[in-house]
């Protein structure tokens, strides 16, 4: 069709001039200069070199958003050893079931905290990387005597509660499905938290980062443990 044919050219950027075939009488746009408009027609608002969808009110309010989400993100990956850790508030859960208090990072000074965060519950890396802690708890958590593990990912709760059943493992998951967590320590990703840990002292800093951790290397298990010794000595 006529019409069919001149919008197509008009998506394409050819033939936008006022002569152009199939352009004449469907109302197409001019990339420049007043837009034409019946005499029973009411004002009409152009700013100089725009297209439709780009007002300038709604450019600067994409830029305002983008530039909050930029710096929020810069924000949380300038996190480094040394540093205060952000605080939260998240749900979590055990095998036993959803803990009857959310945990609060703020109320767990004198220990030493371990937030591992990782993609999602069941998946091939995320169970080699909990089944090691797992199976090295005693070791690098001390039993979790003065150590706590929370393993963070946007899992809901009956699914962390089901792996963490099955899997019979020992310590907490946080069910961040906000990412609110993860964001506030850099670990959001598209879908999923990325696989990142960090090792917070009784004091309530940032005592080792891994970005990412290594799931597969017993260095990373090696540095893991070193990282919680130390942290606990600076007690």
């Amino acid at each position: 069709m006529l019409v069919g044919a001149g919008t197509l050219l008009v998506a394409c950027g050819e033939g936008t001039g006022p002569n152009a075939p199939g352009l004449r009488g469907i109302g197409a746009w001019e990339p420049r200069g007043p837009r034409r408009r019946s005499s029973h027609a009411g004002p009409v608002t152009r700013y100089p070199n725009s297209r439709p969808g780009t007002d300038p009110l709604l450019r600067a309010l994409r830029s305002l958003i983008l530039l909050a989400a930029f710096t929020t993100v810069a924000h949380a990956q300038s996190l480094k050893v040394g540093d205060f850790a952000p605080d939260f508030t998240v749900a979590t859960v055990t095998k036993a079931g959803v803990d009857a208090a959310p945990f609060k990072l703020a109320e767990h000074r004198g220990e030493v905290v371990v937030l591992a965060f990782f993609p999602q519950a069941g998946t091939p890396g995320c169970t080699t990387q909990m089944e090691a802690y797992r199976d090295r708890y005693a070791a690098l958590f001390k039993g979790g005597q003065k150590v706590t593990l929370v393993g963070v990912s946007t899992d809901d709760t009956d699914d962390l509660i089901g792996w963490a059943r099955k899997k019979n493992f020992p310590f907490r998951f946080a069910a961040d499905g906000n990412k609110a967590v993860g964001k506030a320590y850099g670990a959001s990703g598209l879908l999923w938290h990325k696989r990142h840990l960090y090792v917070i002292d009784p004091q309530g800093r940032i005592a080792y980062i891994a970005r990412p951790f290594n799931q597969m290397s017993e260095d990373a298990y090696a540095a893991l443990g070193a990282a919680i010794a130390a942290a606990a000595g600076s007690r």
